[in-house]
């Protein structure tokens, strides 16, 4: 796949920044000299991304909790979307389950109450397909639009989006679905955002596993059973 993402070359008029002056005696004259302290970009750096890990962990406890509550699955989905879009400041989050061959919108963290259920899609169409189909995680920066894969819906707004960010949901080693992040504007993807997107894909696998057994399977199973059988 193609790299849509762009490089902004630095002007070629670069000045040096100004630092602070200390003085150091020499022949009984103070001679001013720049200090350099080469380790607080270093400590920001590393303090930047502590507080970004910190996010990423708190976003996995609070899906992890979704599934230990008593919830049903539609409030689950949109609890996870919510999530996400707080995580990655996106514009719209998108989760397709599949049903048969097609892959069905079932939640949104945007208000398309009168989306969900209709739009569907083909195994083999579009950007969500490819994920689908290829088991990969695909990143584009800008003009998503502009995809040979991408499939426009005329009804949804995100047909418009320039960034686009899509990992398949994993559950059992097979795929079920796929969840979507998009951007309005032009977004540079980081490896962050993308291995979050990918694990948080698999908690959605798990959630739709959760759901097949009710309280009354739940009560009723027999989990030593169950966890000595393997050996």
């Amino acid at each position: 796949m193609p790299d849509r993402g762009y490089i902004q070359w630095p002007s070629r008029e670069v000045s040096e920044p100004k630092r602070p002056l200390a003085y150091a005696s020499m022949l009984g004259a103070l001679i001013p000299c720049p200090v350099y302290n080469k380790n607080v970009p270093k400590a920001k750096d590393l303090e930047q991304r502590l507080e970004r890990t910190e996010q990423q962990l708190r976003l996995f406890q609070k899906i992890s909790r979704f599934m230990v509550r008593d919830m049903s699955l539609p409030e689950v989905l949109k609890g996870v979307a919510s999530l996400v879009e707080e995580f990655t400041e996106c514009d719209s989050c998108l989760i397709y389950l599949l049903d048969g061959s097609e892959l069905v919108l079932c939640a949104c963290n945007t208000p398309h109450a009168g989306a969900i259920g209709k739009v569907r899609m083909q195994w083999s169409e579009g950007l969500t397909g490819w994920v689908a189909r290829e088991r990969r995680l695909v990143a584009i920066s800008r003009e998503a639009y502009k995809d040979a894969r991408f499939k426009t819906f005329g009804e949804l707004p995100e047909d418009t989006f320039e960034a686009f960010l899509s990992a398949p949901i994993i559950a059992r080693n097979r795929v079920v679905g796929v969840i979507n992040v998009q951007h309005r504007q032009v977004h540079q993807y980081t490896g962050g955002e993308m291995e979050v997107l990918t694990t948080v894909g698999e908690q959605i696998g798990c959630v739709l596993l959760l759901a097949r057994m009710g309280p009354a399977a739940m009560d009723s199973a027999n989990h030593v059973e169950l966890a000595l059988s393997g050996r």
